[in-house]
């Protein structure tokens, strides 16, 4: 049975409570600094401060990562600031990680005539609609091995197996993945949260990492997407952050009504500097 805990407080704080090398995987998708209306945190720093406390994030989560272990790392810019993302992928990578893979998260697409997935419209004459996400995988060594077929496709085509000396019959998904967005029409539908991501996401990032009785971390918890994907993929302990008392509410509701416990500890925040 998958431990869950939440700890309500500023990640900062939190994690320099946590024992060193003792995480697996972190699944997260921090504030991206775009001007989102969310209930306490205010989305609104300069660019310079994110990425140093973006980098002071990165710092904190690599004291407590195993060296095997794996940060999959969500984060997007916007039509108008989209290489935010890269810079602070480069802080990150250029001083405390290594730049492992690159995951292209396709929320929406069209195919011909057919679209799939939910469209955001974009009010604008000068950009395209975004219909992707970046998920960066980083470790401390960029050597980390991975289960990739534990999230695997058949091949279409089976002799490709024979051809390829495979003794599966599944191959790698690559680096793309298409999870859409189910529609949406009340805020109720996305737990109350204004950037959530699907179930699926934070399911695969998990078992691609593919250690048994894992430790998942998810220090931007939100309303509690990564925790239940953690008990739904029956991990040894997932732990969640989060600094609005709302969100864990929420998170705390949606676990139990998914039949899980969850313990629920308070950290006093500092000031952060």
């Amino acid at each position: 049975m998958t431990k869950l805990a939440i700890y309500e407080g500023d990640c900062l704080d939190v994690l320099a409570q946590l024992p060193a090398r003792s995480v697996d995987c972190v699944v997260c998708s921090p504030p991206y600094n775009l001007k989102i209306n969310y209930t306490t945190y205010s989305d609104n720093m300069t660019d310079a401060a994110y990425c140093d406390f973006m980098y002071r994030v990165g710092a904190a989560l690599h004291r407590v990562l195993k060296p095997d272990g794996s940060w999959f790392l969500n984060i997007a810019g916007t039509p108008s600031k989209p290489a935010l993302p890269f810079r602070v992928l480069n802080i990150l990578a250029g001083n405390l990680y290594r730049h492992q893979n690159t995951i292209h998260w396709i929320k929406s697409i069209s195919i011909g005539s057919h679209s799939h997935g939910h469209f955001k419209p974009v009010n604008s004459e000068r950009f395209l609609h975004s219909a992707h996400e970046y998920i960066f995988h980083l470790t401390k060594t960029g050597k980390v091995a991975l289960r990739r077929l534990a999230i695997g496709v058949p091949y279409q085509d089976i002799s490709n197996a024979t051809r390829w000396s495979h003794g599966h019959t599944r191959r790698c998904r690559g680096n793309t993945w298409f999870i859409p967005y189910p529609t949406v029409q009340r805020k109720s539908d996305k737990h109350n949260h204004p950037t959530i991501f699907p179930n699926k996401l934070p399911r695969w990032c998990i078992r691609l990492h593919g250690r048994r009785n894992a430790v998942v971390l998810d220090p931007f918890m939100g309303s509690g997407t990564t925790l239940i994907a953690a008990r739904r993929e029956r991990v040894k302990l997932a732990i969640g952050i989060e600094i609005d008392k709302n969100y864990v509410a929420t998170a705390v509701s949606r676990i139990q009504q998914s039949g899980g416990k969850v313990d629920v500890r308070k950290v006093v925040s500092r000031t952060r500097k």
